[in-house]
């Protein structure tokens, strides 16, 4: 797959995804890595427990607070903050070991990471999930078994801060209906693989066979 002459460094894309907890973004993440098999989920460290059928490795690496606080020392992370509480991070080894197998990445982070990871990769592709009401929202974070009422009244004022920072992020996807959301996010991401600098040296390679072949037939 690397060695695809369309498949470059440009060619890599490093998508953010974010949303107020209960908009649906995990799940629409999901099933966009379902189906873009060439992208790799960042799965990032925290300091939360896990919920009911987590595994270490796979949605999170848990971790401890001190052991967290070691990683921001050693600036093991291309970002880092506290989100309800607790602290989340994506390590910069997890990215760049994705380079080498996977044509991009998935990230599942808040607005404060996400800037701090634009700061650091400024050609990363920003989108917000939306909700498409708040009633929707309470009514979905209450369907969650696990979540106690005092963390969901906390998430629900939190939502609408959140929903403040949506003028960073390049595409708005709101997530009334899960096909027509993940269309969107399909979209997001061919039309992303198409744009102009990404694709310009597949262009530069065919003008160089043209000229090739020219030159070739003039001797």
């Amino acid at each position: 797959m690397l060695n695809d002459p369309q498949s470059t460094t440009r060619d890599w894309l490093l998508l953010i995804l974010s949303s107020p907890s209960g908009a649906g973004k995990t799940t629409l993440k999901t099933k966009l890595l379902a189906e873009f098999t060439d992208l790799r989920f960042s799965v990032s460290h925290t300091t939360r427990p896990p919920r009911a059928g987590e595994q270490d490795g796979r949605e999170y690496h848990f971790v401890s607070q001190q052991q967290f606080q070691s990683m921001i020392d050693a600036n093991s992370f291309a970002e880092h903050a506290e989100v309800h509480g607790n602290l989340y991070g994506t390590s910069l080894s997890e990215i760049e070991a994705a380079k080498t197998t996977h044509r991009g990445m998935i990230f599942d982070i808040d607005h404060q990471g996400a800037r701090q990871l634009v700061a650091r990769i400024p050609d990363a592709i920003t989108i917000f999930v939306l909700p498409p009401s708040f009633e929707e929202l309470e009514s979905r974070l209450r369907r969650r078994a696990d979540e106690p009422e005092d963390s969901i009244r906390r998430r629900l004022a939190n939502a609408r801060r959140e929903i403040e920072h949506y003028g960073f992020f390049d595409y708005l996807v709101v997530n009334d209906s899960l096909p027509t959301a993940l269309d969107v996010l399909r979209a997001i991401v061919l039309s992303e693989r198409s744009r102009r600098w990404r694709r310009a040296i597949i262009a530069e390679l065919l003008l160089d066979d043209t000229r090739t072949s020219a030159a070739t037939n003039h001797t």
